[in-house]
Protein backbone atom coordinates (compact mmCIF):
# COMPACT_ATOMS: atom_id res chain seq x y z
CA UNK A 1 0.00 0.00 0.00
CA UNK A 2 2.83 2.41 0.87
CA UNK A 3 4.51 1.66 -2.46
CA UNK A 4 1.27 2.34 -4.27
CA UNK A 5 0.83 5.71 -2.51
CA UNK A 6 4.45 6.63 -3.22
CA UNK A 7 4.19 5.85 -6.92
CA UNK A 8 0.91 7.74 -7.22
CA UNK A 9 2.20 10.81 -5.36
CA UNK A 10 5.47 11.01 -7.24
CA UNK A 11 3.87 10.31 -10.62
CA UNK A 12 5.60 7.04 -11.41
CA UNK A 13 2.64 6.03 -13.52
CA UNK A 14 4.02 2.75 -14.85
CA UNK A 15 4.75 1.32 -11.39
CA UNK A 16 1.44 2.61 -10.02
CA UNK A 17 -0.45 1.01 -12.92
CA UNK A 18 1.36 -2.31 -12.45
CA UNK A 19 0.61 -2.47 -8.71
CA UNK A 20 -3.04 -1.64 -9.39
CA UNK A 21 -3.24 -4.37 -12.03
CA UNK A 22 -1.71 -6.94 -9.69
CA UNK A 23 -4.13 -5.98 -6.91
CA UNK A 24 -7.08 -6.37 -9.29
CA UNK A 25 -5.89 -9.81 -10.35
CA UNK A 26 -5.32 -10.98 -6.77
CA UNK A 27 -8.73 -9.79 -5.58
CA UNK A 28 -10.93 -10.78 -8.51
CA UNK A 29 -9.30 -13.22 -10.91
CA UNK A 30 -6.60 -15.31 -9.25
CA UNK A 31 -9.09 -17.71 -7.65
CA UNK A 32 -11.02 -18.01 -10.94
CA UNK A 33 -7.87 -19.02 -12.84
CA UNK A 34 -6.99 -21.62 -10.21
CA UNK A 35 -10.58 -22.94 -10.19
CA UNK A 36 -10.47 -23.39 -13.98
CA UNK A 37 -7.15 -25.19 -13.69
CA UNK A 38 -8.63 -27.47 -11.01
CA UNK A 39 -11.72 -28.23 -13.13
CA UNK A 40 -9.61 -29.21 -16.15
CA UNK A 41 -7.44 -31.47 -14.03
CA UNK A 42 -10.25 -33.15 -12.09
CA UNK A 43 -13.52 -33.03 -14.06
CA UNK A 44 -14.40 -35.50 -16.80
CA UNK A 45 -17.02 -33.09 -18.17
CA UNK A 46 -16.55 -29.35 -18.71
CA UNK A 47 -19.18 -26.65 -19.20
CA UNK A 48 -18.03 -23.66 -21.27
CA UNK A 49 -19.76 -20.28 -21.56
CA UNK A 50 -19.15 -17.73 -24.32
CA UNK A 51 -21.29 -14.66 -25.00
CA UNK A 52 -19.75 -13.52 -28.28
CA UNK A 53 -18.98 -12.01 -30.77
CA UNK A 54 -19.50 -14.94 -33.17
CA UNK A 55 -15.93 -14.77 -34.44
CA UNK A 56 -14.61 -14.85 -30.89
CA UNK A 57 -16.59 -18.05 -30.32
CA UNK A 58 -14.97 -19.65 -33.36
CA UNK A 59 -11.49 -18.79 -32.11
CA UNK A 60 -12.20 -20.53 -28.79
CA UNK A 61 -12.81 -23.86 -30.57
CA UNK A 62 -9.11 -24.63 -30.96
CA UNK A 63 -8.74 -25.01 -27.19
CA UNK A 64 -12.08 -26.77 -26.73
CA UNK A 65 -11.30 -29.27 -29.48
CA UNK A 66 -8.07 -30.19 -27.72
CA UNK A 67 -9.80 -30.52 -24.34
CA UNK A 68 -12.48 -32.70 -25.94
CA UNK A 69 -9.83 -35.41 -26.40
CA UNK A 70 -9.88 -35.92 -22.61
CA UNK A 71 -13.21 -34.40 -21.54
CA UNK A 72 -16.86 -34.18 -22.52
CA UNK A 73 -17.24 -30.56 -23.58
CA UNK A 74 -20.57 -28.74 -23.31
CA UNK A 75 -20.84 -25.32 -24.96
CA UNK A 76 -23.34 -22.72 -23.77
CA UNK A 77 -23.88 -19.45 -25.65
CA UNK A 78 -24.91 -16.41 -23.65
CA UNK A 79 -27.35 -14.19 -25.53
CA UNK A 80 -28.03 -10.46 -25.43
CA UNK A 81 -24.96 -9.39 -23.50
CA UNK A 82 -24.48 -5.64 -24.03
CA UNK A 83 -21.37 -4.50 -25.88
CA UNK A 84 -20.04 -1.21 -24.53
CA UNK A 85 -17.79 -0.64 -27.57
CA UNK A 86 -18.94 1.01 -30.78
CA UNK A 87 -18.78 -1.37 -33.76
CA UNK A 88 -19.76 0.39 -36.99
CA UNK A 89 -22.84 -1.11 -38.64
CA UNK A 90 -22.64 -4.35 -36.65
CA UNK A 91 -25.63 -6.60 -37.51
CA UNK A 92 -26.31 -7.19 -33.78
CA UNK A 93 -26.09 -3.50 -32.88
CA UNK A 94 -24.78 -3.09 -29.34
CA UNK A 95 -25.38 -6.77 -28.48
CA UNK A 96 -22.63 -9.38 -28.76
CA UNK A 97 -24.93 -12.23 -29.87
CA UNK A 98 -28.66 -11.81 -30.28
CA UNK A 99 -31.24 -14.47 -31.07
CA UNK A 100 -30.89 -14.04 -34.82
CA UNK A 101 -27.11 -14.43 -34.80
CA UNK A 102 -27.37 -17.46 -32.52
CA UNK A 103 -29.81 -19.15 -34.90
CA UNK A 104 -27.41 -18.52 -37.81
CA UNK A 105 -24.49 -19.92 -35.81
CA UNK A 106 -26.20 -22.95 -34.26
CA UNK A 107 -26.10 -25.24 -37.35
CA UNK A 108 -22.31 -24.78 -37.53
CA UNK A 109 -21.93 -25.50 -33.82
CA UNK A 110 -24.00 -28.67 -34.07
CA UNK A 111 -21.76 -30.03 -36.83
CA UNK A 112 -18.68 -29.96 -34.58
CA UNK A 113 -18.23 -33.44 -33.10
CA UNK A 114 -16.04 -32.20 -30.25
CA UNK A 115 -19.12 -30.73 -28.55
CA UNK A 116 -21.21 -32.97 -26.33
CA UNK A 117 -23.97 -30.38 -25.81
CA UNK A 118 -24.56 -27.06 -27.60
CA UNK A 119 -27.35 -24.72 -26.47
CA UNK A 120 -28.30 -21.28 -25.22
CA UNK A 121 -27.09 -20.51 -21.72
CA UNK A 122 -29.89 -20.87 -19.16
CA UNK A 123 -28.05 -20.55 -15.84
CA UNK A 124 -26.21 -23.86 -16.10
CA UNK A 125 -23.19 -24.30 -13.83
CA UNK A 126 -20.14 -23.10 -15.75
CA UNK A 127 -16.62 -24.43 -15.30
CA UNK A 128 -14.86 -22.19 -17.83
CA UNK A 129 -16.21 -18.73 -18.63
CA UNK A 130 -14.52 -17.82 -21.91
CA UNK A 131 -15.79 -14.24 -21.66
CA UNK A 132 -12.98 -13.72 -19.14
CA UNK A 133 -10.60 -12.59 -21.88
CA UNK A 134 -12.49 -9.28 -21.98
CA UNK A 135 -12.08 -8.78 -18.23
CA UNK A 136 -8.62 -10.01 -17.28
CA UNK A 137 -6.19 -7.18 -16.43
CA UNK A 138 -3.94 -7.95 -19.40
CA UNK A 139 -3.50 -6.45 -22.85
CA UNK A 140 -5.26 -8.84 -25.22
CA UNK A 141 -3.80 -7.37 -28.44
CA UNK A 142 -2.41 -10.71 -29.59
CA UNK A 143 -3.67 -13.52 -31.81
CA UNK A 144 -7.29 -14.15 -30.86
CA UNK A 145 -7.24 -17.97 -30.35
CA UNK A 146 -4.48 -17.46 -27.79
CA UNK A 147 -6.85 -15.52 -25.51
CA UNK A 148 -8.23 -18.89 -24.50
CA UNK A 149 -4.77 -20.39 -24.00
CA UNK A 150 -4.33 -17.92 -21.15
CA UNK A 151 -7.71 -18.76 -19.58
CA UNK A 152 -7.30 -22.54 -19.71
CA UNK A 153 -3.53 -23.01 -19.63
CA UNK A 154 -3.77 -25.16 -22.77
CA UNK A 155 -1.54 -24.72 -25.84
CA UNK A 156 -2.72 -25.75 -29.31
CA UNK A 157 -1.06 -26.14 -32.70
CA UNK A 158 -2.96 -23.40 -34.55
CA UNK A 159 -1.68 -24.58 -37.94
CA UNK A 160 -4.21 -27.45 -37.78
CA UNK A 161 -7.96 -27.13 -38.56
CA UNK A 162 -10.26 -26.71 -35.58
CA UNK A 163 -13.68 -26.80 -37.20
CA UNK A 164 -15.17 -29.23 -39.70
CA UNK A 165 -17.47 -28.72 -42.69
CA UNK A 166 -18.43 -30.65 -45.79
CA UNK A 167 -17.92 -29.08 -49.20
CA UNK A 168 -20.79 -27.09 -50.68
CA UNK A 169 -22.99 -29.28 -52.94
CA UNK A 170 -23.24 -26.68 -55.74
CA UNK A 171 -20.92 -23.68 -55.38
CA UNK A 172 -17.28 -24.59 -55.86
CA UNK A 173 -13.94 -23.06 -56.84
CA UNK A 174 -14.99 -19.44 -56.36
CA UNK A 175 -12.89 -16.70 -54.79
CA UNK A 176 -14.98 -15.86 -51.75
CA UNK A 177 -14.86 -12.30 -50.40
CA UNK A 178 -16.29 -10.86 -47.21
CA UNK A 179 -15.62 -7.25 -46.25
CA UNK A 180 -17.47 -5.53 -43.42
CA UNK A 181 -17.47 -1.82 -42.62
CA UNK A 182 -15.66 -2.68 -39.38
CA UNK A 183 -11.89 -3.21 -39.12
CA UNK A 184 -11.12 -1.99 -42.63
CA UNK A 185 -7.63 -1.20 -43.79
CA UNK A 186 -7.74 2.19 -45.52
CA UNK A 187 -4.30 1.70 -47.06
CA UNK A 188 -5.76 -0.73 -49.61
CA UNK A 189 -8.58 -1.04 -52.14
CA UNK A 190 -10.06 -3.77 -54.33
CA UNK A 191 -10.17 -1.88 -57.63
CA UNK A 192 -7.54 -4.09 -59.26
CA UNK A 193 -10.17 -6.88 -59.27
CA UNK A 194 -12.61 -4.91 -61.43
CA UNK A 195 -12.32 -7.32 -64.39
CA UNK A 196 -12.35 -10.55 -62.40
CA UNK A 197 -15.30 -12.88 -62.91
CA UNK A 198 -14.76 -15.62 -60.32
CA UNK A 199 -15.56 -13.50 -57.27
CA UNK A 200 -18.42 -14.28 -54.93
CA UNK A 201 -19.36 -12.03 -52.03
CA UNK A 202 -20.98 -13.36 -48.86
CA UNK A 203 -22.29 -10.86 -46.35
CA UNK A 204 -24.83 -8.07 -45.97
CA UNK A 205 -26.45 -6.22 -48.87
CA UNK A 206 -24.95 -2.82 -47.98
CA UNK A 207 -21.47 -4.37 -47.65
CA UNK A 208 -21.89 -5.94 -51.10
CA UNK A 209 -23.20 -2.72 -52.66
CA UNK A 210 -20.23 -0.82 -51.30
CA UNK A 211 -17.62 -3.24 -52.69
CA UNK A 212 -19.41 -3.62 -56.02
CA UNK A 213 -18.56 0.03 -56.74
CA UNK A 214 -14.96 -1.14 -57.17
CA UNK A 215 -15.72 -4.61 -58.59
CA UNK A 216 -18.58 -4.38 -61.13
CA UNK A 217 -18.57 -8.15 -61.82
CA UNK A 218 -18.93 -9.05 -58.15
CA UNK A 219 -21.78 -11.47 -57.38
CA UNK A 220 -23.69 -11.81 -54.12
CA UNK A 221 -24.59 -15.12 -52.48
CA UNK A 222 -26.88 -15.18 -49.45
CA UNK A 223 -26.14 -18.29 -47.32
CA UNK A 224 -28.97 -19.64 -45.19
CA UNK A 225 -26.76 -19.96 -42.09
CA UNK A 226 -23.15 -20.04 -40.95
CA UNK A 227 -22.77 -23.74 -41.65
CA UNK A 228 -23.49 -23.04 -45.33
CA UNK A 229 -20.90 -20.24 -45.07
CA UNK A 230 -18.39 -22.84 -43.85
CA UNK A 231 -19.32 -25.10 -46.77
CA UNK A 232 -18.81 -22.27 -49.27
CA UNK A 233 -15.43 -21.40 -47.77
CA UNK A 234 -14.42 -25.07 -47.64
CA UNK A 235 -15.15 -25.31 -51.38
CA UNK A 236 -13.59 -22.04 -52.49
CA UNK A 237 -10.48 -21.43 -54.56
CA UNK A 238 -9.39 -19.11 -51.77
CA UNK A 239 -10.91 -16.64 -49.31
CA UNK A 240 -10.37 -12.89 -48.81
CA UNK A 241 -11.74 -11.10 -45.78
CA UNK A 242 -11.24 -8.63 -43.00
CA UNK A 243 -11.79 -9.28 -39.29
CA UNK A 244 -15.36 -10.50 -38.91
CA UNK A 245 -17.26 -13.77 -38.47
CA UNK A 246 -16.31 -15.26 -41.85
CA UNK A 247 -12.56 -14.82 -41.65
CA UNK A 248 -12.43 -16.84 -38.38
CA UNK A 249 -14.29 -19.64 -40.19
CA UNK A 250 -11.71 -19.59 -43.01
CA UNK A 251 -8.91 -19.54 -40.45
CA UNK A 252 -10.39 -22.47 -38.53
CA UNK A 253 -10.91 -24.49 -41.73
CA UNK A 254 -7.35 -23.66 -42.91
CA UNK A 255 -8.34 -22.97 -46.50
CA UNK A 256 -6.02 -20.75 -48.61
CA UNK A 257 -6.79 -17.24 -47.37
CA UNK A 258 -5.89 -13.56 -47.39
CA UNK A 259 -6.55 -11.34 -44.39
CA UNK A 260 -7.10 -7.63 -44.82
CA UNK A 261 -5.13 -6.82 -41.67
CA UNK A 262 -6.39 -4.08 -39.37
CA UNK A 263 -3.64 -1.58 -38.49
CA UNK A 264 -5.45 -0.31 -35.38
CA UNK A 265 -6.49 -3.62 -33.80
CA UNK A 266 -4.13 -6.45 -34.86
CA UNK A 267 -5.72 -9.29 -32.88
CA UNK A 268 -5.91 -11.68 -35.82
CA UNK A 269 -2.95 -13.26 -37.59
CA UNK A 270 -3.08 -16.07 -40.16
CA UNK A 271 -1.41 -19.28 -39.01
CA UNK A 272 -0.64 -22.25 -41.25
CA UNK A 273 -0.02 -22.96 -44.91
CA UNK A 274 -1.19 -20.68 -47.73
CA UNK A 275 -2.31 -18.00 -45.24
CA UNK A 276 -1.25 -14.39 -45.75
CA UNK A 277 -2.10 -10.96 -44.41
CA UNK A 278 -1.44 -7.56 -45.94
CA UNK A 279 -1.35 -3.92 -44.91
CA UNK A 280 -0.40 -2.27 -48.21
CA UNK A 281 -1.67 -2.38 -51.78
CA UNK A 282 1.29 -3.96 -53.63
CA UNK A 283 1.37 -6.82 -51.11
CA UNK A 284 -2.37 -7.40 -51.44
CA UNK A 285 -2.03 -7.65 -55.20
CA UNK A 286 1.10 -9.82 -54.92
CA UNK A 287 -0.52 -12.44 -52.68
CA UNK A 288 -3.79 -12.40 -54.61
CA UNK A 289 -1.87 -13.16 -57.81
CA UNK A 290 0.10 -15.90 -56.05
CA UNK A 291 -2.99 -17.72 -54.76
CA UNK A 292 -4.88 -17.18 -58.01
CA UNK A 293 -2.13 -18.77 -60.08
CA UNK A 294 -1.54 -21.59 -57.61
CA UNK A 295 -5.15 -22.68 -57.15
Amino acid sequence: MLKKIFYKLFKNKNNYKEITRLEKFEKKYKKIIYDIDYAIKNNKELNFLHSGHCGDLIYSFAVIKKLSLTHKCNFYVGLNKVNESNYEKHPSGNIFINERMFNLLLPLLKKQNFFNIVKKYENEKIDINLDLFRELPINYIFNSPRWYFQITGEQVDLSLPYIDAEEHPRVKNKIIIHRTFRFRNNFINYKFLKDSKELLFIGLQDEFDDLKKDIPNLELYDPKDFYEVAQLIKSCKFFIGNMSIFYPIAEALKVPRLLEACPDFPVVQPVGKEAYDFYFQPHFEKWFKYLYNKF
